[in-house]
């Protein structure tokens, strides 16, 4: 069951980062789940080292995911295009 619940979450943070990052039109539904997943991976990773903890909870986890999920695609554009934009 929380197998599934990550997917929703990731796949929201992964769509809502990629509004944000303004790559919605380049990647459709997988990827936007791929990246949140990926993303709350990374926000997992990143946000304790630095500091900042967001709690527990879908809404912690969503916020950690899209933290992760736009920092990731930040990276991606940094390599693709050489900005960040």
């Amino acid at each position: 069951m929380n197998f599934i619940i990550y997917l929703i979450v990731g796949g929201i943070a992964g769509w809502l980062a990629s509004l944000i990052m303004r790559t919605d039109g380049q990647q459709g539904l997988l990827l936007n789940i791929i990246v949140g997943i990926i993303g709350g991976f990374l926000g997992g990773w990143l946000l304790p080292a630095i500091g900042l903890g967001l709690g527990g909870g879908w809404l912690g986890f969503l916020i950690t995911a899209l933290i992760g999920a736009i920092v990731l695609l930040a990276i991606v554009n940094l390599f693709r295009r050489g900005s960040v934009r």
